[in-house]
């Protein structure tokens, strides 16, 4: 039999310290997020055509990507006669 009793929730103390680290990391990742996305716009400074042919890359991917789950998704049709014709 598992024990399913409540475990009690750790003190004011430990809280703030979890909350410290959690605002801590939050810092970090806003600092590396911000870097990077300065050195992404510095690259596409320095390389526009590299930038604006991986920027088109990007785009046909997603399309393709969105292309083939309209089709996988679409309901088959009936193979029968085309409209307009007899």
């Amino acid at each position: 039999m598992t024990d399913t009793a409540l475990k009690p929730l750790p003190d004011d103390k430990a809280q703030a310290s979890y909350a410290d680290r959690a605002r801590d990391a939050a810092g970090q990742a806003q600092e590396k997020v911000s870097a990077a996305a300065t050195a992404a716009v510095d690259a596409a400074k320095e390389r526009p055509y590299a930038a604006a042919a991986i920027g088109a890359g990007v785009a046909a991917a997603v399309a393709g990507a969105a292309f083939g789950v309209a089709k996988l998704l679409e309901d088959d049709k009936p193979a029968g006669k085309a409209k307009g014709r007899k």
